[in-house]
This record gives C-alpha cells, sequence and structure tokens, in this order.
C-alpha cells in the first residue's frame, strides 16, 4: 500500500469536510443559535489534521485497487468519527456511539435514528443532520474527484470503489468531468426538488433539509412525524416523484442532456425497476383500500418509492396500518434497492436482473448441457467476471446480514425488529418493523449493537469490499514494487 499517498488523499478529505460544516455554521448564526459553537473545534480539528496529512505532496502517487478500496473505506470512517463530534459537543445525542450512529446514518443515507425528539434539536444540528445526506448521496469521494487534481488512474480507482452497482463506467473521456457531470445534475435536480416543494407551502430550511434527505435518499426528516407531518398530498407526491428520479442511474440522465431520450428509455434496468414501482403501488394499493379507502394510491406510491429508493421518508406508521402482505412486499423492495449508478441502496435492480439471468442460464444448462448460453444485460453480452462477483456478492451480502442479525439479538428484540433493523440498515433505509417502524428508532439498542449495526451502514453503503479490505491485514502492508 503507498501509505503516503493514502494519507495525502485523506488529509484532503478531512479539510474538504472541514469546508462542508461552514454551511451549518452559517445557519447557526442566521437563527443565533449557541449550538454553533459545535462545530467550531471539529472544523478547527478538521483542518489542522487535513493540512497536516496533506500539505507536502507524496513523490509516489501512484494507487492501485487496493490502495482505492482502502481510501475510500478509511475517509468514510474518519469522516464519520470528525462528523459525529458536533452532535457530541451539542449535549443533545448522548454518548459519542450514538453520536456515529446518526452521522453514520447520514453519510450513507440511511436515515437510521435513535432521536425521539428531532423537533427540539438546533436548526444548525437540523441542518448537519440533513447535509450529511446530501454530502454522502453521491459520495464524498466523487466531489472531491471533481476538485482535486488526480491522474484518470487514481480517479476510476476511486470511484469504483465508492459508486454503487456492479459497473463503473465514465460518461465523458475523463474521470474528472465526469465527477463534474454527476455533480452538476445532483445540483440541478435537488434544487429543482427545493422549488416544487416551496411551491406546495413548505417553508424554505423544511424544504432545504427534506430536499437533501430526498436526493441523497437518505429519509432524515425534521419533524416528529416525518413528512406526515405536513399533511400535504402535493408534497407527498412531489417527493415521491423525486424519491424515484434520484433512485434512477444518473447515466440516464445524462444521456437525456445529450438528446438521446430514446436510448435512456430502453435502458432495461429503468424498465424493470419502473415495472416493479408500478406493480407494487397497484398491489399495496389494493392491500390498503379498506383501511385508507380513497387514499390508498396516494399512501401506497409514496411508501412504495421511498422504500424502493431506500430513503426511508414515511407518511403513515405502516408497521401499524399495513396488512401483512403489504409489509411483506415492502421488506422485498428493502432487498431490491434503486438502480445502480443512483443515490439509492440495496443489492440494485441491476445486480437483481443479473442474478436472475444466471439462475435461468444455469437451469437452461441443466437441460440442454451443449447448449451455449449468453448472458446480456442492457443488450450487450456481460463480461463472465461481473456475473461471477454478483454472485459473490451476494453471498457476502447474505452472511453479513446472518451474522448481523445474530450479534445483535443479545439485545433480546423479536425477531421482526433485529432482522429488519439489519436489514433497514445495510440496505441504508432507516425504517424497519417492530419497534424500528417508521414512528419507533434505535435508541433502544445497546452501544455494541449499535456499532454492529452503524458499520452495516458502511458495508452496504460501499458494497462490502472496501470495508473487507479495510479489515484485511494484508491491505496494511507496504506495497513492495
Amino acid at each position: 500500500m503507498n501509505r503516503r499517498m493514502v494519507f495525502y488523499i485523506l488529509g484532503k478529505i478531512l479539510m474538504v469536510e472541514a469546508a462542508l460544516m461552514l454551511p451549518s455554521v452559517i445557519v447557526g448564526i442566521v437563527y443565533g443559535e449557541k449550538a454553533t459553537l459545535s462545530f467550531a473545534l471539529p472544523i478547527v480539528a478538521l483542518a489542522l489534521c487535513g493540512f497536516l496529512l496533506s500539505f507536502k505532496k507524496p513523490e509516489n502517487r501512484e494507487i492501485y485497487a487496493r490502495d482505492g478500496f482502502f481510501i475510500v473505506a478509511s475517509a468514510w470512517v474518519v469522516m464519520s468519527l470528525f462528523g459525529a463530534l458536533p452532535f457530541f459537543f451539542c449535549g443533545r445525542f448522548g454518548s459519542f456511539v450514538d453520536c456515529f450512529f446518526e452521522v453514520v446514518s447520514g453519510f450513507t443515507t440511511t436515515g437510521a435514528s435513535i432521536l425521539s425528539e428531532v423537533e427540539a434539536l438546533p436548526n444548525c444540528i437540523l441542518f448537519w443532520r440533513s447535509f450529511t445526506h446530501w454530502v454522502g448521496g453521491m459520495g464524498v469521494l466523487v466531489f472531491v474527484m471533481a476538485i482535486l487534481p488526480l491522474s484518470e488512474e487514481r480517479s476510476l480507482y476511486l470511484m469504483k470503489a465508492e459508486s454503487p452497482g456492479p459497473v463503473v463506467g465514465k460518461l465523458v473521456p475523463k474521470m474528472k468531468d465526469t465527477a463534474r457531470v454527476l455533480y452538476g445534475i445532483y445540483i440541478v435536480l435537488t434544487f429543482i426538488c427545493i422549488i416544487f416543494l416551496v411551491c406546495g407551502k413548505m417553508p424554505v430550511f423544511d424544504a432545504i433539509c427534506h430536499a437533501f434527505g430526498t436526493a441523497g435518499t437518505g429519509g432524515f426528516s425534521i419533524k416528529n412525524a416525518g413528512i406526515g407531518f405536513y399533511n400535504s398530498a402535493y408534497i407527498e407526491m412531489v417527493l415521491a416523484v423525486f424519491m424515484l428520479l434520484f433512485g434512477i442511474n444518473f447515466n440516464l440522465f445524462y444521456l437525456i442532456l445529450l438528446g438521446n431520450i430514446k436510448d435512456a428509455l430502453k435502458s432495461e434496468e429503468l424498465r424493470w425497476y419502473l415495472s416493479i414501482v408500478s406493480a407494487s403501488t397497484l398491489i399495496i394499493s389494493l392491500n390498503i383500500m379498506k383501511t385508507f379507502k380513497g387514499q390508498s394510491f396516494r399512501y401506497a406510491f409514496f411508501q412504495v418509492s421511498s422504500i424502493i429508493t431506500t430513503t426511508g421518508f414515511a407518511t403513515t406508521d405502516f408497521n401499524v396500518t399495513f396488512p401483512e402482505l403489504s409489509k411483506s412486499l415492502l421488506v422485498l423492495l428493502m432487498l431490491f434497492g434503486a438502480c445502480a449508478g443512483s443515490t439509492g441502496g440495496g443489492i440494485k435492480i441491476s445486480r437483481l436482473i443479473i442474478l436472475l439471468k444466471n439462475f435461468k442460464s444455469e437451469i437452461k444448462k441443466l437441460l440442454h448441457p451443449r447448449a451455449v448460453t449468453v448472458i446480456k444485460l442492457e443488450g450487450k453480452p456481460l463480461e463472465k467476471s461481473i456475473s461471477r462477483n454478483t454472485v459473490v456478492y451476494f453471498m457476502m451480502y447474505m452472511v453479513i446480514m446472518i451474522v448481523s442479525c445474530l450479534l445483535i439479538s443479545v439485545d433480546n428484540f423479536d425477531f421482526t425488529t433485529n432482522s429488519t433493523a439489519v436489514i433497514a440498515c445495510f440496505n441504508n433505509i432507516g425504517p424497519g418493523l417492530g419497534a424500528v417502524g417508521p414512528l419507533g428508532n434505535y435508541g433502544g439498542y445497546s452501544l455494541f449493537s449499535k456499532l454492529i449495526l452503524s458499520f452495516d451502514m458502511l458495508f452496504g453503503r460501499l458494497e462490502i469490499l472496501p470495508m473487507l479490505v479495510l479489515f484485511t491485514p494484508a491491505a496494511w502492508r507496504k506495497r513492495v514494487n
């Protein structure tokens, strides 16, 4: 491992995080809040550590895949440790582990919370809490690539390690320009979302915070009752539509910008995504019709959009109000997740397609041993390495979730609560069922379980491999050329 280059990039990332805390300070000053001082020491510590690590450029600036995974995983852990400090210093979160859980939930766009009283928090803390969603949605490393002079090869390794999905490619020839295009689309869509929410008479501060949660598909609300607080069909539909938009592969938005609308609409993953949303909304609408009557589509569509995109906003406590069929379907959507290349979590629709096609291919081989089968995705033959990696990913995914369920079971919660808590955290959703339902929280878990669930969030957001590399002793060894 090229340690000097790793520390150099980590230093730059810490300096970026210091700058990212400044908007929260401005919010605190505008509202005249004492909690603004909670950001003073973290900003100074981040700036100082970042400067010390990066003031001198290393002579050897080469990094490889292993280094890229290590940088991404360590950056997310270190950012979370520093990002938890404002929560800790404001005195509203209890232990540092609680603060770490909350900020990891923010950066990984999970939306799981240990808080029962959100509205009591100062606005500057609420802003930082929501802003972490927006920062983590596209990925802080993507942002860093857009502003740092890294080579194409180094940038590609970082993007591969941080970006969700089985395949990562360039939108334009240079990775720096790709990062800028992605963030440009991200910023514009976020701004449009804010405008639509304000037009629905949502206060500007509320609109900004909820747009951050929508864009990052995170789900932190600044109201105890969540989106249900506003009791507005317009606001719910705006958020539902934008959640679905942010759950779409950003490459398709770039194609649309280039005028290739037909090519974008031909996307196999997009068709599956929209079909699953449509079918799930229809089934749940019919299933909850007796309870919600004329409002069944409104509640079904919002909940489906929120869960499949792993946002986690809620307008009703579906843990109580939805029948078992609807709750079971929502749990399945938690596992599916959104499209690859989006801000959503979960397995990803593209991986689901690959797994199903692998299954179909194996059945065909059993029936016709001599037949030559070619698995295609988006109309193109899929590389065997991608197909194999998808199967391996799914196996690791299941193992980590099973082990996590066993570990947190020491707290003696019921199986539904524990299993959906792990599913919700690992897939970066937030609310589960039982005690961690939409109107519940994770505050009842022990510090040990909160740490397990925090690392589940990180494993899920970074899609396992970077975190495994971080905890592999061989990755820490200096590379011998």
